[in-house]
């Protein structure tokens, strides 16, 4: 039986009561066979209350081969395709469910299946169900006992969660494992791998003295490339330690690094499985930036183990709970290891770019969302990002020392428990005293606010004022909107640079306002003259700001602003002043016009000497086209791209032999991965596309060279890039060389189809579906289609948004065969049909008819079924 539309009902959070029947214990045999696994499941069940009601356990493309009830066969039962249900229970009983499963068949990735030659599971959210028939919602929490039987000589490596306890041979050349866990857990943190690898090791020792065993398995030949994961779970539980307190709580920690996965990572229980993108790592294979992802991504699975495993979620409503406080601190993790102004610059351009976008999009919805139909497809920018923006509000409110007394509170409280969202914000309430009755409306409310600030100066009483109005636009799933409490953190500047002390009523104050009503006027007194405000500093809350800036006062804070981000803030909000102005221009049939003020302000950013060469790489960096769309109510495609060029150029042109001269200056010996060298490698990587825009010959001898000489991959996929963005000469040649040199590496030649899949010319479909004929390149592998296709429809707006709607063509076509392959990787990769409020109205008709030739698919799975049900809604 298919789901069809009357199948697929919403699930409200409202909704939401306990369970009527609890696990406390489950035993698991894992006969790990081809084709068929069989698994062996019993459970400790327990009735909750006096009724008689059945127990209702979930189950997917489960064979049923035996069940019993204490010992004893069981027929008071009935199997459906989603669920087995079992009739008159006793309240208390050990039930034992067997069951035969195909993970070689399992294209989903959800369950149990195969990567390769090794078995590996995903549970979260719901992927349990696809191994046993269980209670297979995150507030059943039970203690794991786990025995795998396989084959020696193919899988000599199995695990799973907690602590292994036993082991031995079998008959006909197998083994087995016995694996415990002592912390109870919900059945989507349980994990189970088996496979040959090769593996990296090392120990951590706690605070407390204990020893602990680590464990990175990878496939076999790709050991060079674990150590940087090592190294940053090291690091990890040293920092989780100093700044949380927190201290790691089983015998061994193992990561599991396999090539297909549909997410980043999953934090089961002592026993991680993460997409290879986010372990493996040299000089030759990974960029900078793949190793500031591995760093950050190990980082987060391990914060899990108290953000999300000690604690979990009541239900999926909830995620958000762990997820945003976990992004969170993996961000604060990130930041204290590195540099803490770009780390936040690139957090703020996912927020203000993708996330700003699902918020305007059908999908838009809360950070804990009120209904959902999919739970998959609530993995989002909001959950996670907004979701991390919502937590860091709360530390700006309360402080450091205030969040980490909540922090210790929620732990006390519900260490062990599955909690919810108002826990955790009780916590903090709490322990700190700060009433946050308002604030929690950020949990409940979707959409993306608007700060609107005017101010006014009194020269005669030195007193200046700021009008702030907060409005947030009605989104699809919520009308009626109510005013928020919005964190604003400003600071002033007197005309020479310097700051001005923040004070009201002879006392001085903080420099975070608390915006509370839908409108409110903050005074500051003893002003000595019309201060210059830089207003939402480090992105104090993710909201869009309207403050009539001149380009003077934006130039003047890329100079003298003493925050870092502030300073980045400038340039973005002078640089978008200029693409409103310009895309006007343009249709108008003007050429595009810069101001003086403009050119000399990024001038003056090439020429600081004192700048931290990373920061400065941020600044001339110019915005994406799909954060720059964001500015519009109609996005001209089009013009928006010709206006970005233009930009581009311009500033090339007003840079002029500085650039030759700040490029030869970046020159590095050698490559290390610190942030010194890091930043030099960026800013290389900046200078040069600058260059190709000012002349294209010799940036194209430059980018020969660079290419020939680099002896990492960040050098060498800067050269490849800025080739493929101006569609240098030597384009082709490195193309070919690149993927000859990698045409195995699948993991490596990822770089290669994102830049076949992101080429800025009209034959780049002719090139996408050519490599996909490409030996490494598979449709099962959600690492290859996100590179390929992925960057096509979302990082190649021109082309794929092309008017004779071949892209929307191309999307559609691939959806409709990912969808009995793979729809939870075909429900990401539909956001950028989905998204086309902001297009004008040929396009969107284009879209729509895409959009209803998927509807009316038979079939179509729940994943893409609400989204495109959403989406031809607007």
């Amino acid at each position: 039986m298919t789901d069809t539309p009357e199948t697929m009902t919403a699930q409200y959070r409202q909704d939401y009561r306990a369970p009527d029947y609890f696990i406390d214990t489950i035993d698991l045999d894992v006969q790990l066979q081809e084709p068929m696994t069989e698994v062996t499941a019993i459970t400790r069940v327990r009735r909750q209350g006096e009724h008689q009601q059945p127990l209702i356990l979930n189950g997917e493309q489960l064979i049923l081969k035996r069940l019993a009830v204490d010992g004893l066969p069981y027929h008071s039962y009935e199997v459906s395709e989603h669920h087995l249900t079992l009739f008159n229970l006793p309240a208390e009983c050990v039930i034992t469910i067997v069951t035969e499963l195909d993970p070689a068949a399992n294209s989903a990735l959800s369950g149990l299946y195969k990567s390769g030659d090794a078995y590996c599971t995903q549970c979260e959210a719901e992927g349990f169900r696809r191994i046993t028939y269980y209670l297979d919602r995150p507030d059943i929490l039970a203690r794991y006992s786990t025995r795998i039987t396989a084959d020696k000589a193919k899988y000599p490596y199995l695990l799973s969660n907690g602590n292994k306890v036993a082991s031995g041979a079998l008959d006909g050349g197998r083994h087995f494992v016995q694996w415990q866990d002592p912390f109870p857990k919900p059945s989507y943190l349980f994990a189970l791998v088996a496979g040959d690898f090769d593996v990296e090791r090392s120990h951590y020792v706690t605070r407390s003295g204990r020893k602990v065993a680590l464990e990175i398995f990878v496939d076999k030949g790709n050991l060079d490339r674990a150590g940087f994961a090592m190294e940053s779970l090291i690091n990890s539980m040293r920092w989780d330690e100093q700044r949380f307190g927190l201290e790691y709580d089983l015998d061994i920690y193992m990561i599991v690094a396999v090539d297909f996965f549909n997410m980043g990572a999953m934090e089961n229980k002592g026993l991680n499985v993460f997409n290879a993108k986010f372990v493996l790592a040299n000089p030759a294979t990974a960029t900078d930036g793949d190793y500031h992802g591995i760093e950050r991504v190990i980082g987060h699975e391990y914060f899990h183990n108290w953000t999300g495993n000690r604690v979990t979620c009541r239900d999926w409503f909830q995620l958000s709970l762990k997820e945003g406080l976990t992004v969170f601190r993996d961000q604060e993790f990130s930041s204290d290891l590195g540099s803490r102004g770009v780390n936040r610059i690139n957090n703020v351009r996912t927020v203000r770019g993708p996330q700003f976008a699902e918020d305007a999009g059908p999908m838009a919805h809360p950070i804990r969302p009120d209904v959902v139909i999919e739970m998959n497809n609530f993995y989002t920018l909001t959950v996670y990002e907004k979701g991390s923006e919502v937590i860091r509000m709360m530390h700006t409110l309360l402080g450091e020392a205030a969040f980490q007394a909540g922090m210790r509170f929620y732990f006390e409280r519900h260490d062990g428990s599955a909690a919810t969202c108002d826990d955790f914000v009780q916590a903090m309430e709490e322990a700190s005293g700060v009433d946050l009755t308002r604030f929690r409306r950020w949990y409940s409310q979707s959409g993306t606010p608007e700060l609107t600030v005017t101010d006014e100066y009194d020269a005669a009483s030195g007193i200046y004022r700021l009008h702030v109005r907060q409005h947030t636009p009605p989104t699809q799933d919520q009308p009626q909107k109510l005013p928020l409490h919005i964190p604003l953190d400003i600071e002033l500047y007197d005309q020479q640079g310097a700051a001005i002390p923040l004070q009201y009523q002879g006392k001085a104050i903080g420099n975070v306002l608390n915006v509370l009503d839908a409108a409110h006027t903050f005074e500051f007194e003893q002003v000595p003259v019309k201060p210059i405000p830089s207003l939402l500093r480090d992105f104090s809350a993710p909201v869009k700001l309207h403050y009539d800036y001149s380009d003077e006062a934006l130039a003047f804070l890329m100079r003298f602003a003493r925050n870092e981000f502030a300073r980045w803030d400038a340039a973005q909000m002078l640089i978008n002043k200029a693409v409103i102005e310009g895309v006007a221009q343009v249709q108008r049939g003007q050429g595009v016009e810069l101001s003086q003020t403009l050119l000399a302000a990024f001038v003056a950013i090439v020429d600081d000497g004192e700048l931290d060469p990373a920061l400065k790489a941020e600044i001339l960096a110019l915005p994406s086209e799909s954060t720059l769309a964001e500015l519009f109510d109609v996005a001209d495609i089009d013009a928006i791209h010709q206006v970005r060029d233009a930009i581009h150029t311009r500033l090339a042109e007003a840079f002029g032999a500085r650039l030759v001269a700040t490029y030869q200056s970046l020159r590095l010996d050698g490559y290390q991965v610190v942030h010194a060298d890091m930043a030099k490698r960026a800013l290389k990587g900046v200078v040069l596309g600058y260059l190709a825009a000012l002349n294209a010959e010799h940036a194209d001898a430059l980018v020969r060279e660079q290419y020939r000489a680099a002896d990492n991959m960040t050098d060498t996929l800067a050269a490849l890039q800025v080739a493929n963005s101006y569609l240098l000469p030597c384009r082709a040649a490195l193309l070919a060389d690149f993927e000859g040199k990698w045409a195995k590496d699948g993991l490596v030649l990822d770089n290669w189809l994102r830049l076949i899949g992101s080429k800025p010319a009209a034959d780049v479909l002719s090139e996408v579906k050519q490599a996909m004929n490409h030996p490494t390149f598979s449709i099962r592998n959600p690492n290859r289609l996100r590179a390929l296709a992925g960057s096509f429809a979302m990082s190649n707006p021109v082309q794929f948004h092309a008017v004779d709607g071949s892209g929307y063509r191309f999307l559609t076509d691939l959806l409709i065969e990912l969808n009995e392959v793979n729809p939870q990787v075909a429900s990401r990769l539909i956001t950028p049909l989905i998204q086309f409020k902001r297009l004008d109205g040929a396009r969107k008709a284009l879209i729509r008819a895409e959009l209803t030739r998927l509807a009316k698919l038979e079939g179509l799975a729940r994943d893409l079924f609400e989204k495109v049900s959403k989406a031809l809604a607007q």
